[in-house]
């Protein structure tokens, strides 16, 4: 039956779109959120094509990165919602040493991690704990628990999305609502083909470090809708990395 109404931040491609694919089935509502128009636009073509008539899509081209952006994206949770489903996947890293780094575009990256996600969060949660009920998917990365040379800014938004989702998840338990922190390592997406990691060679990567987006979002799914672990870090492999991030950075410094 379809019950849901779920929004995604980031539905353009990757992660996002695949969330999108996996709860159409159970979505009345999707609602769609990503920087580029033409590609949201197909995200809705395909998922009409599943679902017919019975699933409404909303989308929403915005830079969420930015003020007008975050202010439209309050707007969109107020006036299309309830929403019952928040997930929170928009984002970017830049390979990029601290001493070294565009200023501006590692603000930009902070703004839209952070601020973005608890801007949807503090949008959507009065509407959960009024109906008693919902569900909150932040994505982060295995980088959360890891040093990140190059990518320090980066890997430190995702510690604060495990951190914050941690914290709410106390804060809203006992109004019916569950909070995932999601931390993939490698996953198909085409995330690392991007120019700002131009430097960033895959090749190197092992084929077994890599996850599959579908195998991603299903475990992440699986894990909320049963007593699922906060933190969701797909792979044998990567949660023994995850368990042993302190450990790696005493060898560090």
């Amino acid at each position: 039956m379809r019950t849901e109404t779920a929004l995604i931040t980031g539905a353009s491609d990757g992660i996002g779109r695949e969330y999108a694919r996996q709860l159409q089935a159970r979505c009345k509502t999707l609602i769609l959120l990503g920087r580029s128009e033409t590609k949201l636009a197909a995200v809705e073509a395909e998922l009409q094509a599943m679902a017919g008539d019975e699933l409404s899509v909303h989308c929403f081209a915005l830079d969420l990165a930015g003020t007008i952006g975050q202010t439209r994206l309050m707007e969109v949770i107020r006036q299309k919602g309830p929403v019952s489903i928040l997930i929170n996947n928009a984002g970017f890293a830049l390979q990029e040493k601290v001493a070294e780094c565009d200023l501006d575009g590692q603000l930009n990256m902070i703004s839209l991690h952070c601020d973005a996600s608890l801007i949807a969060c503090r949008a959507a949660l009065p509407f959960m704990r009024e109906a008693g009920r919902g569900q909150i998917i932040n994505v982060a990365s295995l980088a959360a628990f890891l040093p990140m040379p190059e990518v320090a800014v980066y890997a430190a938004t995702k510690a604060f999305l495990l951190s914050l989702s941690q914290s709410i998840a106390i804060e809203e338990k006992r109004y019916g609502i569950k909070v995932q922190c999601l931390c993939p390592g490698y996953t198909r997406t085409g995330f690392h083909d991007r120019d700002q990691l131009a430097n960033f060679d895959a090749g190197v990567i092992p084929e077994e470090a890599w996850s599959s987006v579908e195998a991603v979002v299903a475990q992440s799914l699986a894990e909320m809708d049963g007593e699922g672990r906060l933190a969701v870090v797909p792979g044998d492999a990567n949660q023994q990395v995850a368990r042993g991030g302190l450990a790696n950075l005493r060898e560090l410094i």
